[in-house]
């Protein structure tokens, strides 16, 4: 048994779910949590129109910001090769083989940022198809 190391503020969920469809908190064996977005859509400049997310809620979140996420392992750029700064690798506690996005927020501020501001900023990057 883990104890939980990250904290998810009272309405953070459901306010990511008015932005997003069916967002999920995954519980991870070692006590951290994901974040899933599933089927986010994704502008053109990519390999497909939908795609799963997911990003971990960090160690001392909300002080702590979120960092990195995950798409989809089949996902790639619409001529078929790999986004900048990306690499292959499994998805932590879950071990399925993923994109991730070394993507990383200049700035946070854990009073007025959320999930919902960190999701917002993952769609950024896909306007940025490269």
């Amino acid at each position: 048994r883990h104890l939980r190391v990250s904290s998810v503020r009272p309405g953070e969920l459901e306010d990511l779910g008015k932005l997003f469809a069916e967002p999920q908190l995954l519980d991870i064996p070692d006590g951290s949590q994901l974040i899933y977005l599933p089927s986010l859509v994704v502008p053109s400049g990519w390999s497909a129109s939908n795609v799963d997310v997911w990003f971990a809620i960090p160690v001392g979140y909300p002080a702590a910001r979120p960092d990195c996420f995950w798409a989809a392992g089949d996902l790639r750029l619409e001529n078929g090769t790999m986004p900048a700064n990306t690499g292959l690798q499994a998805l932590p506690g879950l071990g399925q083989q993923v994109v991730w996005f070394s993507w990383h927020v200049s700035s946070w501020s854990p009073t007025s940022d959320s999930l919902s501001t960190y999701a917002r900023f993952i769609l950024r990057r896909f306007h940025d198809a490269r």
